[in-house]
């Protein structure tokens, strides 16, 4: 058996038009006084050293800014469209890259508040200074991306393995809420995949990636589990009226089948969530355009 010494394909790089585009988005936005946060690839690239290029730019600003933010760069000349208005616009270059305008989820559920501002970093992007998305927000929301086309728990584990020892514990714990046996999922799969230092790490410098995990943390998210799964075998569970499936959380097509067919309550709509029905309708009419 032979073993391969290829290096990590190389990204693709910029265009200088493309990266001028971003750049000028950018411009417009403050100079319209509309403040966002840089996220997405960029800012992954900032916190974990994994460097790609995409044909959009995410730039994360506040829910009452979504129609500033559209008209500002509407009126510098750039087509607009309200693609999902409950979490996304977009604004296209000449080149047909894109910069997407995003204060939400497609889910309804990681909404864009004071506090990822409030969090924010600092770094540079193509060159300028700005503020870039907190790396507990971005694993909060990528936490949540499960689809069979696009699945970001590669991207949380990068996360974690660089920003572990600097990541507010308690606020991460606090974003994901009720929804805790997902980032439960995620620390339990790092240890999977991090389960023992690299040779060529400076010794001490870089423990197995259980070991990076805040001990109370897991003990913590480990505890909520054992109560929850004995109160479950003693009837103290969910009842039938409460059977929801928060898989729509997790992908808007793999679990249409257990609401359509079994009767499950989809996790998005009130009283669970924040969705409307038609903007679920809408975003499940956009399965077939993202296939």
């Amino acid at each position: 058996m032979t073993t391969s010494n290829r290096s990590p394909r190389q990204p693709a790089l910029l265009s200088p038009e493309t990266a001028a585009f971003y750049r000028r988005a950018m411009a417009v936005l403050e100079q319209a006084g509309v403040p966002f946060l840089v996220g997405g690839a960029y800012a992954f690239a900032h916190y974990t050293g994994i460097v790609r290029h995409t044909k959009d730019f995410d730039l994360f600003i506040l829910p009452r800014d979504f129609d500033a933010a559209l008209a500002a760069l509407a009126a510098a000349g750039y087509p607009v469209e309200r693609n999902f208005p409950h979490w996304l616009g977009k604004a296209r270059g000449a080149d047909g890259s894109f910069v997407d305008l995003i204060f939400g989820s497609g889910n309804g559920l990681t909404a864009v508040d004071e506090g990822w501002f409030r969090h924010a970093r600092r770094g540079e992007v193509l060159g300028v200074q700005v503020r870039l998305c907190p790396p507990e927000e971005m694993l909060w929301s990528k936490a949540f991306i499960m689809e069979r086309e696009r699945y970001d728990g590669a991207d949380v584990a990068h996360l974690l393995h660089c920003c572990a020892e600097k990541l507010d514990w308690q606020r991460l714990l606090a974003r994901f809420g009720e929804h805790w046996r997902v980032l439960l999922s995620h620390l339990v799969l790092f240890g999977y995949i991090y389960p023992a230092q690299p040779a060529k790490a400076a010794r001490g410098t870089l423990p197995p990636g259980a070991a990076r995990i805040p001990a109370d943390v897991m003990a913590t998210l480990i505890g909520r589990l054992s109560r929850e799964t004995f109160d479950t075998a003693a009837g103290a569970g969910e009842t039938a009226r409460d059977a929801v499936c928060r898989g729509t959380i997790l992908s808007r097509a793999q679990y249409l089948f257990d609401i359509d067919t079994h009767g499950y309550l989809d996790a998005r709509l009130p009283p669970s969530g924040t969705m409307s029905p038609e903007q679920v309708e809408q975003w499940t009419a956009a399965i077939e355009d993202d296939g």
